[in-house]
Protein backbone atom coordinates (compact mmCIF):
# COMPACT_ATOMS: atom_id res chain seq x y z
CA UNK A 1 0.00 0.00 0.00
CA UNK A 2 1.39 3.38 -1.00
CA UNK A 3 0.50 6.52 0.87
CA UNK A 4 -0.73 9.76 -0.62
CA UNK A 5 2.06 12.18 0.16
CA UNK A 6 1.30 15.42 1.96
CA UNK A 7 2.19 18.37 -0.29
CA UNK A 8 4.97 20.59 1.09
CA UNK A 9 7.26 23.33 -0.15
CA UNK A 10 10.16 22.05 -2.23
CA UNK A 11 13.58 22.87 -0.79
CA UNK A 12 17.03 22.13 -2.16
CA UNK A 13 19.78 20.93 0.18
CA UNK A 14 22.98 20.91 -1.83
CA UNK A 15 22.18 18.74 -4.84
CA UNK A 16 19.19 17.02 -3.17
CA UNK A 17 15.57 18.19 -3.39
CA UNK A 18 13.15 17.46 -0.56
CA UNK A 19 9.43 18.07 -0.19
CA UNK A 20 6.89 18.54 -2.98
CA UNK A 21 6.56 14.78 -3.61
CA UNK A 22 10.30 14.17 -4.00
CA UNK A 23 11.38 10.79 -2.56
CA UNK A 24 11.55 10.56 1.22
CA UNK A 25 15.25 11.20 1.78
CA UNK A 26 17.39 9.07 4.10
CA UNK A 27 19.94 10.78 6.27
CA UNK A 28 22.39 9.93 9.03
CA UNK A 29 24.83 11.71 11.31
CA UNK A 30 28.54 11.06 11.66
CA UNK A 31 29.66 9.64 14.99
CA UNK A 32 33.17 11.11 15.19
CA UNK A 33 34.15 14.61 16.24
CA UNK A 34 33.96 16.73 13.09
CA UNK A 35 37.45 18.16 13.67
CA UNK A 36 38.80 14.64 13.02
CA UNK A 37 37.93 15.24 9.39
CA UNK A 38 39.83 12.33 7.86
CA UNK A 39 37.94 9.89 10.08
CA UNK A 40 34.67 11.66 9.26
CA UNK A 41 35.38 11.42 5.51
CA UNK A 42 35.96 7.66 5.82
CA UNK A 43 32.60 7.33 7.56
CA UNK A 44 30.89 9.46 4.91
CA UNK A 45 32.32 7.27 2.14
CA UNK A 46 30.72 4.24 3.80
CA UNK A 47 27.46 6.16 4.09
CA UNK A 48 27.60 7.00 0.39
CA UNK A 49 27.90 3.29 -0.46
CA UNK A 50 24.85 2.62 1.72
CA UNK A 51 22.83 5.22 -0.28
CA UNK A 52 22.72 7.83 2.46
CA UNK A 53 21.43 11.06 0.88
CA UNK A 54 22.05 13.74 3.53
CA UNK A 55 24.74 13.78 6.22
CA UNK A 56 24.68 15.78 9.46
CA UNK A 57 27.81 16.90 11.34
CA UNK A 58 28.06 18.02 14.95
CA UNK A 59 29.51 21.54 15.02
CA UNK A 60 30.71 22.27 18.53
CA UNK A 61 33.70 24.61 18.24
CA UNK A 62 36.17 26.40 15.96
CA UNK A 63 38.05 23.18 15.20
CA UNK A 64 34.86 21.66 13.82
CA UNK A 65 34.24 24.76 11.71
CA UNK A 66 37.72 24.52 10.22
CA UNK A 67 37.03 20.93 9.13
CA UNK A 68 33.92 21.79 7.08
CA UNK A 69 35.67 22.85 3.82
CA UNK A 70 38.03 19.85 4.04
CA UNK A 71 35.12 17.42 4.40
CA UNK A 72 33.06 19.16 1.74
CA UNK A 73 35.89 18.80 -0.75
CA UNK A 74 35.77 15.01 -0.37
CA UNK A 75 32.03 14.32 -0.81
CA UNK A 76 29.01 15.30 -2.86
CA UNK A 77 26.62 14.48 -0.01
CA UNK A 78 24.81 17.55 1.33
CA UNK A 79 26.31 18.49 4.71
CA UNK A 80 24.12 19.70 7.56
CA UNK A 81 25.60 21.45 10.59
CA UNK A 82 24.04 20.54 13.94
CA UNK A 83 24.23 23.66 16.13
CA UNK A 84 23.42 24.08 19.82
CA UNK A 85 23.84 27.03 22.21
CA UNK A 86 26.27 29.15 20.19
CA UNK A 87 24.50 30.96 17.34
CA UNK A 88 27.83 32.14 15.91
CA UNK A 89 28.67 28.56 15.00
CA UNK A 90 25.62 28.57 12.72
CA UNK A 91 26.70 31.80 11.06
CA UNK A 92 30.30 30.64 10.56
CA UNK A 93 29.12 27.21 9.40
CA UNK A 94 27.08 28.80 6.62
CA UNK A 95 30.05 30.94 5.59
CA UNK A 96 32.31 27.87 5.42
CA UNK A 97 30.09 25.90 3.11
CA UNK A 98 27.40 23.96 4.98
CA UNK A 99 24.42 23.09 2.77
CA UNK A 100 21.93 23.34 5.62
CA UNK A 101 21.97 23.99 9.35
CA UNK A 102 19.92 22.63 12.19
CA UNK A 103 19.25 24.80 15.23
CA UNK A 104 17.33 23.98 18.40
CA UNK A 105 15.59 27.23 19.47
CA UNK A 106 15.21 25.83 22.98
CA UNK A 107 19.00 26.09 23.25
CA UNK A 108 19.38 29.40 21.38
CA UNK A 109 16.73 31.45 23.11
CA UNK A 110 17.30 35.06 22.02
CA UNK A 111 15.16 36.08 19.06
CA UNK A 112 17.78 38.48 17.72
CA UNK A 113 20.13 35.51 17.29
CA UNK A 114 17.50 33.69 15.22
CA UNK A 115 17.19 36.78 13.04
CA UNK A 116 20.95 36.97 12.50
CA UNK A 117 21.09 33.31 11.44
CA UNK A 118 17.98 33.71 9.29
CA UNK A 119 19.26 36.76 7.39
CA UNK A 120 22.53 35.14 6.41
CA UNK A 121 20.78 31.87 5.45
CA UNK A 122 18.33 33.86 3.31
CA UNK A 123 21.16 35.68 1.51
CA UNK A 124 23.08 32.45 0.91
CA UNK A 125 19.93 30.39 0.17
CA UNK A 126 20.80 27.86 2.87
CA UNK A 127 17.88 25.95 4.47
CA UNK A 128 17.42 25.87 8.23
CA UNK A 129 15.93 22.95 10.11
CA UNK A 130 14.07 24.07 13.19
CA UNK A 131 14.77 21.00 15.30
CA UNK A 132 13.02 20.72 18.64
CA UNK A 133 13.19 17.83 21.11
CA UNK A 134 10.68 17.34 23.90
CA UNK A 135 13.66 16.70 26.18
CA UNK A 136 14.48 20.41 25.90
CA UNK A 137 11.34 21.25 27.92
CA UNK A 138 11.58 20.13 31.53
CA UNK A 139 7.98 20.77 32.53
CA UNK A 140 4.75 18.80 32.39
CA UNK A 141 3.39 21.25 29.78
CA UNK A 142 6.24 20.65 27.30
CA UNK A 143 3.78 19.81 24.50
CA UNK A 144 2.27 23.30 24.56
CA UNK A 145 5.68 24.93 25.03
CA UNK A 146 7.05 23.10 22.01
CA UNK A 147 4.31 24.37 19.72
CA UNK A 148 4.47 27.86 21.17
CA UNK A 149 8.21 28.07 20.50
CA UNK A 150 7.86 26.55 17.05
CA UNK A 151 5.20 29.12 16.13
CA UNK A 152 7.42 31.93 17.36
CA UNK A 153 10.45 30.83 15.32
CA UNK A 154 8.50 30.18 12.13
CA UNK A 155 6.79 33.57 12.41
CA UNK A 156 10.14 35.25 12.97
CA UNK A 157 11.63 33.60 9.88
CA UNK A 158 8.63 34.44 7.74
CA UNK A 159 8.74 38.08 8.84
CA UNK A 160 12.31 38.12 7.55
CA UNK A 161 11.10 36.72 4.21
CA UNK A 162 12.79 33.39 4.79
CA UNK A 163 10.94 30.23 3.74
CA UNK A 164 13.70 27.63 3.31
CA UNK A 165 12.43 25.97 6.45
CA UNK A 166 12.48 22.32 7.49
CA UNK A 167 10.75 21.32 10.72
CA UNK A 168 11.34 18.46 13.12
CA UNK A 169 10.01 17.73 16.58
CA UNK A 170 11.39 14.60 18.20
CA UNK A 171 10.67 12.62 21.32
CA UNK A 172 11.66 9.23 22.72
CA UNK A 173 8.03 8.05 23.01
CA UNK A 174 6.49 6.64 19.80
CA UNK A 175 2.89 7.62 20.55
CA UNK A 176 3.92 11.22 21.31
CA UNK A 177 6.03 11.42 18.17
CA UNK A 178 3.08 10.38 16.01
CA UNK A 179 0.70 12.85 17.67
CA UNK A 180 3.10 15.81 17.49
CA UNK A 181 4.04 15.28 13.86
CA UNK A 182 0.44 14.88 12.76
CA UNK A 183 -0.29 18.30 14.24
CA UNK A 184 2.77 19.87 12.62
CA UNK A 185 1.83 18.44 9.23
CA UNK A 186 -1.64 19.99 9.51
CA UNK A 187 -0.32 23.40 10.49
CA UNK A 188 2.77 24.10 8.35
CA UNK A 189 3.53 23.84 4.61
CA UNK A 190 7.22 23.10 5.15
CA UNK A 191 9.07 19.78 4.73
CA UNK A 192 9.08 17.62 7.82
CA UNK A 193 12.04 15.59 9.09
CA UNK A 194 11.07 12.46 11.02
CA UNK A 195 12.98 10.54 13.65
CA UNK A 196 12.54 8.95 17.05
CA UNK A 197 15.32 10.53 19.07
CA UNK A 198 17.61 8.35 21.17
CA UNK A 199 15.95 5.24 19.76
CA UNK A 200 18.47 2.87 21.34
CA UNK A 201 20.75 0.01 20.26
CA UNK A 202 20.33 -1.31 16.71
CA UNK A 203 17.82 -4.11 17.38
CA UNK A 204 15.37 -2.40 19.71
CA UNK A 205 16.07 1.04 18.26
CA UNK A 206 15.14 -0.15 14.81
CA UNK A 207 11.88 -1.66 16.08
CA UNK A 208 10.92 1.47 18.03
CA UNK A 209 11.71 3.67 15.04
CA UNK A 210 9.59 1.52 12.73
CA UNK A 211 6.69 1.66 15.19
CA UNK A 212 7.00 5.44 15.36
CA UNK A 213 7.56 6.32 11.73
CA UNK A 214 5.46 3.80 9.81
CA UNK A 215 2.05 5.29 10.78
CA UNK A 216 3.20 8.77 9.75
CA UNK A 217 4.80 7.60 6.50
CA UNK A 218 1.66 5.66 5.56
CA UNK A 219 -0.35 8.85 6.10
CA UNK A 220 1.94 10.69 3.69
CA UNK A 221 3.71 12.63 6.44
CA UNK A 222 7.48 13.08 6.29
CA UNK A 223 10.00 14.28 3.73
CA UNK A 224 13.31 13.18 5.30
CA UNK A 225 14.06 10.63 8.01
CA UNK A 226 16.77 9.32 10.27
CA UNK A 227 16.80 6.17 12.40
CA UNK A 228 18.87 7.35 15.38
CA UNK A 229 20.75 4.31 16.65
CA UNK A 230 23.42 3.77 19.26
CA UNK A 231 25.66 2.13 16.72
CA UNK A 232 27.25 2.35 13.30
CA UNK A 233 25.81 5.17 11.17
CA UNK A 234 25.53 2.78 8.19
CA UNK A 235 23.08 0.72 10.24
CA UNK A 236 20.91 3.84 10.53
CA UNK A 237 20.73 4.07 6.76
CA UNK A 238 20.06 0.35 6.34
CA UNK A 239 17.25 0.52 8.91
CA UNK A 240 15.68 3.55 7.22
CA UNK A 241 15.58 1.81 3.86
CA UNK A 242 14.13 -1.34 5.45
CA UNK A 243 11.26 0.80 6.75
CA UNK A 244 10.72 2.66 3.48
CA UNK A 245 11.00 -0.42 1.28
CA UNK A 246 8.81 -2.46 3.61
CA UNK A 247 6.10 0.20 3.21
CA UNK A 248 6.57 0.36 -0.57
CA UNK A 249 7.74 4.00 -0.45
CA UNK A 250 11.27 3.54 -1.85
CA UNK A 251 12.52 0.63 -3.95
CA UNK A 252 16.24 0.94 -4.63
CA UNK A 253 17.88 -1.99 -2.82
CA UNK A 254 17.31 -5.74 -2.48
CA UNK A 255 14.98 -6.96 0.25
CA UNK A 256 16.13 -10.21 1.84
CA UNK A 257 13.54 -12.54 3.32
CA UNK A 258 14.17 -15.87 5.02
CA UNK A 259 12.18 -18.41 6.99
CA UNK A 260 12.51 -18.62 10.78
CA UNK A 261 13.62 -22.30 10.59
CA UNK A 262 12.05 -25.20 12.44
CA UNK A 263 12.59 -28.93 13.00
CA UNK A 264 12.31 -29.60 9.27
CA UNK A 265 15.42 -27.52 8.48
CA UNK A 266 18.57 -29.63 7.93
CA UNK A 267 21.09 -26.85 7.19
CA UNK A 268 22.61 -23.91 9.03
CA UNK A 269 20.17 -21.47 7.45
CA UNK A 270 21.38 -18.49 9.47
CA UNK A 271 24.83 -18.93 7.94
CA UNK A 272 23.38 -19.36 4.44
CA UNK A 273 21.11 -16.30 4.75
CA UNK A 274 23.98 -14.13 5.97
CA UNK A 275 26.19 -15.29 3.11
CA UNK A 276 23.53 -14.50 0.50
CA UNK A 277 22.93 -11.05 1.97
CA UNK A 278 26.65 -10.30 2.14
CA UNK A 279 27.22 -11.34 -1.48
CA UNK A 280 24.27 -9.39 -2.89
CA UNK A 281 23.86 -6.42 -0.59
CA UNK A 282 25.67 -4.05 -2.95
CA UNK A 283 23.10 -4.51 -5.74
CA UNK A 284 21.65 -1.16 -6.80
CA UNK A 285 18.24 -2.47 -7.80
CA UNK A 286 15.10 -3.61 -6.05
CA UNK A 287 14.62 -7.37 -5.77
CA UNK A 288 12.90 -9.64 -3.29
CA UNK A 289 15.40 -12.39 -2.50
CA UNK A 290 14.34 -15.41 -0.41
CA UNK A 291 16.42 -17.92 1.52
CA UNK A 292 14.27 -20.82 2.72
CA UNK A 293 15.13 -23.82 4.86
CA UNK A 294 13.08 -26.65 3.33
CA UNK A 295 10.60 -27.63 0.65
CA UNK A 296 7.61 -26.45 2.72
CA UNK A 297 8.85 -22.86 2.94
CA UNK A 298 10.45 -23.05 -0.49
CA UNK A 299 8.95 -21.99 -3.81
CA UNK A 300 5.37 -22.14 -2.55
CA UNK A 301 5.43 -19.84 0.46
CA UNK A 302 8.12 -17.64 -1.11
CA UNK A 303 6.49 -17.41 -4.53
CA UNK A 304 6.34 -13.61 -4.28
CA UNK A 305 10.13 -13.44 -4.26
CA UNK A 306 11.89 -12.54 -7.50
CA UNK A 307 14.55 -15.15 -6.71
CA UNK A 308 14.96 -17.70 -3.98
CA UNK A 309 16.64 -20.86 -2.80
CA UNK A 310 15.22 -23.73 -0.76
CA UNK A 311 17.89 -25.70 1.06
CA UNK A 312 18.09 -29.43 1.74
CA UNK A 313 20.78 -31.44 3.55
CA UNK A 314 22.79 -32.34 0.45
CA UNK A 315 21.25 -30.15 -2.24
CA UNK A 316 18.83 -27.34 -2.85
CA UNK A 317 16.79 -25.66 -5.54
CA UNK A 318 16.87 -22.20 -7.07
CA UNK A 319 13.53 -20.72 -8.01
CA UNK A 320 12.27 -17.60 -9.76
CA UNK A 321 8.79 -16.22 -9.12
CA UNK A 322 7.86 -19.54 -7.50
CA UNK A 323 9.10 -21.70 -10.40
CA UNK A 324 12.06 -24.04 -9.85
CA UNK A 325 14.72 -23.32 -12.46
CA UNK A 326 17.70 -25.29 -11.18
CA UNK A 327 18.82 -27.92 -8.66
CA UNK A 328 22.31 -27.60 -7.20
CA UNK A 329 24.54 -29.42 -4.70
CA UNK A 330 24.63 -27.83 -1.25
CA UNK A 331 28.25 -26.73 -1.55
CA UNK A 332 27.57 -24.77 -4.75
CA UNK A 333 24.05 -23.54 -4.08
CA UNK A 334 24.82 -20.02 -2.83
CA UNK A 335 27.59 -19.41 -5.40
CA UNK A 336 25.32 -20.42 -8.29
CA UNK A 337 22.42 -18.43 -6.86
CA UNK A 338 24.53 -15.26 -6.65
CA UNK A 339 25.94 -15.82 -10.15
CA UNK A 340 22.45 -16.19 -11.59
CA UNK A 341 21.14 -13.01 -9.97
CA UNK A 342 24.16 -10.92 -10.90
CA UNK A 343 24.04 -12.19 -14.46
CA UNK A 344 20.38 -11.30 -14.92
CA UNK A 345 20.62 -7.69 -16.04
Amino acid sequence: MKSKRRPTKEIKIGRIKIGNFNPIRVQSMTKSKTANWLKVVKEIKRLELANCEICRLAIKDEEDLEAIPKIKAKTTLPLVGDIHFNYQLAIEGIKRGLDKIRINPANIKEEWKWREICRLARDKEIPIRIGLNTGSFRTSSYHDKLFSLLDKVVNQFEKNHFSLIVISAKTTIPQELIEINRKISEKYPYPLHLGLTEAGLPFEGGIRSALSLAPLLLEGIGDTMRVSLTGDSVLEVDAAYEILQGLGLRQIKPIFISCPTCGRCEVNLIKVAKEVKRELKDLKRYLRIAVMGCEVNGPGEASQADYGIACGRNSGVIFQKGKIIKKEKAGRLVKEFVRLIRGDN
